[in-house]
């Protein structure tokens, strides 16, 4: 597993780079994406690679936002691929998660947040 992060428009953008999100690299991505949790910073995690997402991976997502949360953090979901999306919908991640089709539309939904506040 690859981890990246960009810097667009004041959004911490992280590239998740591996095919699966599951039990064998669960661990390894809640450690990476917490090491880059800081208080009041806007998150988009960029899944266009993974295709599978098992219980594991869908608990170290959720262990990523409470970490997130708790210093007045956001993360949002960008890019996933059609069978991941249909797990989140399936697990209601989607009532949990702000996913979006597209890094733009992800960092958008922060500024049009702004706006509207």
């Amino acid at each position: 597993m690859e981890i990246s992060t960009e810097q667009e428009e004041g959004v911490t953008v992280v590239n998740v780079i591996t095919s699966n999100l599951d039990a064998s690299n669960a661990g390894r991505f809640k450690q990476a994406i917490g090491a880059l949790i800081q208080p009041d910073q806007k998150f988009v995690l960029d899944l266009h690679a993974i295709g599978f997402v098992d219980s594991s991976g869908v608990g170290a997502l959720l262990s990523a936002l409470r970490q997130a949360s708790s210093v007045g953090s956001n993360i949002k979901l960008c890019s996933t691929q059609k069978p991941v999306l249909v797990l989140f919908e399936l697990v209601r991640m989607h009532r949990v998660f702000e996913i979006f089709a597209t890094r733009a539309e992800a960092i958008a939904s922060y500024k049009s947040a702004t706006e509207s506040a």
